[in-house]
């Protein structure tokens, strides 16, 4: 038997309860991993409340690294004692030991350890295909990221300066700001006392940007696309605050032939050969030291409800585990 973290139904974060699963054996194509850690997403808050509904009941998690223990019928990208990490659906990854889809797996090099694989899977193939894909960061680029205190936000905060870009961001206090600059945020807008949008114009001069990553939602989206010139790119993805209200087209129109896009890891992964490039690039980089994966809370897998409240509740900063 293994210990998972399941939901019976959606709410807020004391339906998550620990429970014993069994497990069983690899069938065709899977893979039987034990997990050394697991990520923490705020996807997962999504799916716990019932945002993103979820067929009763389920488990709950996208992300984690371990060993696999055994595979099934013609499994061939990994064996038993590989070391893997994935980000991936189906929800579950809240569990001592899963079974896994093995084309969602990925090696994880042996100079990453199971902790940093389990906190930059998700975040950091986010980040690959944001400033790589949806909008490809050129040097000279003047970018804001919201939430640049955040798991996604100081991972993209490194690689878009590793880019040549610079780098506003949007921060809830004076640590937080702090930290977002330690991380290669140029300008840090503490919005909670700042306009963020009077302060984009300030700095780049009424220029203005070619593009916001905004994971914020209701909050911040109107705001966001005033951040914009003419044919920038306003990309939403995550919804924090709340979801995206819906909006008029013509809005985009009115400031300048903006393009909007709400794009998701996903579809980004879904083929096999783009799960393995995304992964291969966010590998490369954090081996080049040009972005640390800093794990900065963890708590024990049967701390799940805490800490969910604790991510919601805007307490935590960075990379959060949760270990088995």
């Amino acid at each position: 038997m293994s210990k998972a973290i399941r939901l019976h139904k959606q709410g807020g974060p004391e339906v998550m309860v620990m429970e014993d699963v069994e497990v069983g054996e690899p069938g065709p194509g899977q893979a039987r991993v034990r997990h050394n850690a697991c990520g923490l997403n705020y996807i997962d808050v999504y799916h716990r409340s019932g945002l993103y509904p979820l067929p009763m009941p389920s488990g709950i998690g996208m992300e984690a690294a371990g060993v696999v223990e055994a595979v099934g019928p013609g499994v061939t990208n990994v064996k038993q004692g590989d070391r893997v990490a994935y980000a991936s659906g189906p929800v579950g990854a809240y569990a001592e030991v899963r079974l896994m889809a093995a084309d969602r797996l990925v090696n994880l090099p042996d100079r990453l350890s199971f902790e940093q694989g389990a906190a930059m899977m998700l975040q950091g193939m986010t980040t690959q295909y944001l400033l790589k894909r949806t909008y490809k960061v050129q040097p000279g680029d003047t970018i804001l990221i919201h939430a640049a205190a955040g798991g996604v936000g100081l991972i993209a905060c490194q690689w878009a300066k590793a880019l040549g870009a610079t780098v506003i961001g949007t921060v809830g206090s004076d640590e937080k700001a702090a930290l977002a600059k330690s991380h290669g945020c140029d300008h840090a807008i503490v919005y909670t006392r700042e306009n963020f949008t009077e302060r984009v114009k300030q700095i780049t001069g009424g220029a203005l940007l070619p593009v916001v990553y905004d994971s914020i939602g209701k909050d911040t989206f109107v705001g966001s696309l005033d951040c914009l010139r003419p044919m920038g790119m306003m990309v939403s993805f995550g919804n924090a605050s709340g979801p995206t209200p819906p909006f008029d087209s013509s809005m985009l129109a009115s400031r300048g032939s903006l393009f909007f896009t709400r794009p998701s890891l996903v579809h980004y992964t879904a083929k096999r050969e783009d799960l393995v490039a995304s992964a291969k690039d966010l590998f490369d980089i954090v081996l080049s030291g040009k972005v640390k994966i800093e794990v900065r809370q963890r708590y024990a897998l049967k701390d799940a409800v805490q800490a969910h409240r604790d991510l919601e509740a805007r307490k935590t900063t960075g990379s959060t585990l949760l270990v088995p």
